[in-house]
């Protein structure tokens, strides 16, 4: 783990185009990145699907957890199927649903289908809207984790302690709000860490769907290390800006690690 990271920022402090030979050329590199006009929108793009993937993962795993736990056995068999998507590679998941958002797919079908014609769209062809439609795909594939692991948060929960809840006089919600979600604490800790992981590395599906565009909308930063690296071939310039994804990935992670455990210690 220590090699590849050393080897990665020294890499990043030349003009390495992947030969033998290359110039120590110091933080060039990370200069150009502040007037690079692909990197700035590239990082904006990762973050905003970050935040839209990590809440959405997170919110309906956590409600699809709640109902599946209160359906019994067809709660468990369920759960099993909530995690097929997850099992497609990214690749397969990425044509399947570029046809399903084509302009005669089956989502537009399905609006038309149920009166809401006025609603279709190119949902990949349009900026404002292709980035959106690459983070449903995200949560289809991920949200079946989060339901597990939130289900496995609320079998950790004492039903003796949900009992002496209700014979307080408290509603189901109450007994959410004021019970499950405080002692939910470590599943969520552990659900929102993963999702961070796994938004601000993303890369198969907007090269696959979109290959970034359009127009830049659904550049990310692994997507412009990928393109700066095989396309271009300039090394050292790409590993400088897996260095920056290093570093931003670092900082959320730990940062919202350290606001979630204090969270954990409050409840215990």
């Amino acid at each position: 783990m220590v090699y590849p990271l050393v080897r990665s920022i020294s890499l990043s402090l030349t003009d390495s185009e992947g030969g033998p030979d290359s110039d120590f050329i110091g933080l060039a590199n990370y200069r150009e990145m502040l007037h690079d006009p692909a990197v700035r929108p590239a990082l904006v793009n990762t973050l905003v699907f970050t935040v839209i993937v990590v809440l959405a993962q997170n919110a309906i795993g956590l409600a699809l957890a709640a109902l599946l736990r209160r359906w019994g056995a067809y709660g468990k068999a369920l759960s099993v199927v909530l995690l097929l998507p997850a099992l497609l590679s990214s690749l397969m998941a990425s044509y399947i649903w570029s046809s399903l958002y084509q302009q005669d797919g089956a989502v537009n079908s399905l609006l038309n289908a149920t009166g809401l014609g006025s609603l279709r769209h190119v949902w990949l062809g349009d900026p404002s809207t292709a980035l959106y439609a690459i983070a449903v795909v995200h949560i289809w594939m991920s949200v079946g984790f989060a339901a597990a692991i939130y289900a496995a948060g609320f079998r950790t929960i004492p039903e003796d302690v949900l009992e002496a809840a209700r014979l307080d006089g408290a509603n189901r919600w109450q007994v959410f709000r004021k019970v499950e979600w405080p002692m939910l604490a470590p599943s969520v800790t552990v659900a929102v860490t993963l999702a961070l992981f796994g938004c601000l590395r993303v890369l198969e599906l907007p090269l696959v769907m979109t290959q970034g565009g359009p127009a830049n909308a659904t550049d990310t930063l692994g997507l412009s290390i990928y393109r700066t690296v095989f396309d271009s071939g300039n090394i050292g310039y790409g590993t400088a800006q897996s260095v920056l994804l290093l570093v931003v990935v670092t900082v959320l992670v730990t940062a919202s690690n350290a606001l979630l455990r204090r969270r954990e210690g409050r409840v215990q």
